[in-house]
């Protein structure tokens, strides 16, 4: 009896290394797969990527260049938006406190703010969603002449991100104590990596910034962005939040996509780009929909 069990044991031990071995390879061959199909994605690309996708139900990640120190462009906004959340939920900051549009705020590029005349009213709240429904970049120097840089970067130190850091206001003044070091004046507007934005999105949809209230709101106007030309672009069924930017040689992306198989948070950089396209088929907003794709695919399945 005793030996039946014993050979019984082994089988049964046998049967489950077996079956570790099989799902190790097959992991193991999916991850190939992926990271085949990402590279041959970017072999005709001109220009420099570094991405970082999180599976936030499955804990399944890929990265390429996760932690390269990469220009935020708009997406840096998100931070800007995290502070003003928690001035509010402080009690320091009011949704109804008014601001005033001036010259010295205005800034081209994204938004509306900049084709309405001097001395229009909004409030602080109106002035937060303008900044990340439309990137408005007026908007956005309105709400950082309410908080500051260094207040921003403060606040995102206090949250346990040590590369996520605004450096200015957008177009130029009000720079911060990292603004100030030369060695980041490259990155003009902002700076982070790919993985710490990840984990920014990844907590606020954990309801981990701020308050759970303030996160859930937080997203939930992310999902409003108007504008979907990078990543998710080919996924309009699938609910998205996000924020995206833009500059001459770089565009950038920063979301969570809601498949139906898992909630796949993705940051993703291209810059070095050698032709200025501001059009909406801009290479990188068509390479990001393909590796939003690819990924989504991949790591919810």
């Amino acid at each position: 009896m005793r030996k039946r069990k014993f050979h019984w044991v082994c089988f049964c031990a046998n049967v489950c290394a077996t079956l570790l071995l099989l799902v190790t390879h097959t992991a193991a061959q999916q991850r190939n797969s992926l990271d085949s199909d990402i590279k041959s994605k970017l072999a005709s690309f001109k220009g420099n990527v570094s991405l970082f996708a999180k599976n936030l139900d499955t804990g399944e990640t890929y990265a390429l260049g996760a932690d390269d120190r990469v220009r935020t462009a708009s997406t840096i906004k998100i931070a800007v938006m995290v502070e003003a959340f928690a001035r509010v939920a402080e009690g320091k900051a009011k949704w109804t406190d008014e601001l005033v549009l001036t010259k010295a705020a205005r800034y081209g590029g994204s938004g509306v703010l900049p084709e309405l005349s001097d001395g229009l009213r909004l409030t602080f709240r109106d002035a937060v969603n303008l900044m990340m429904v439309v990137s408005d970049n007026t908007a956005t120097n309105l709400v950082l002449d309410v908080l500051s840089t260094d207040a921003v970067n403060t606040r995102m130190a206090a949250f346990g991100f040590k590369q996520i850091r605004i450096l200015r206001r957008v177009g130029s003044g009000g720079d911060s104590r990292e603004g100030k070091d030369p060695d980041n004046k490259r990155f003009g507007l902002g700076v982070a990596t790919p993985r710490e934005l990840v984990l920014l999105m990844e907590k606020l949809e954990r309801g981990e910034i701020v308050n759970a209230d303030a996160s859930k709101d937080m997203i939930e106007l992310m999902k409003r962005e108007q504008n979907r030309y990078a990543i998710g672009r080919r996924l309009w069924e699938l609910p998205m939040a996000s924020k995206y930017g833009a500059l001459d040689h770089l565009r950038s992306a920063v979301g969570i996509i809601y498949a139906k198989k898992g909630r796949v948070a993705m940051a993703i950089s291209c810059d070095d780009m050698p032709e200025i396209n501001w059009s909406v088929d801009n290479p990188a907003y068509l390479l990001m929909s393909d590796l939003s794709a690819i990924l989504v695919d991949a790591l919810a399945h």
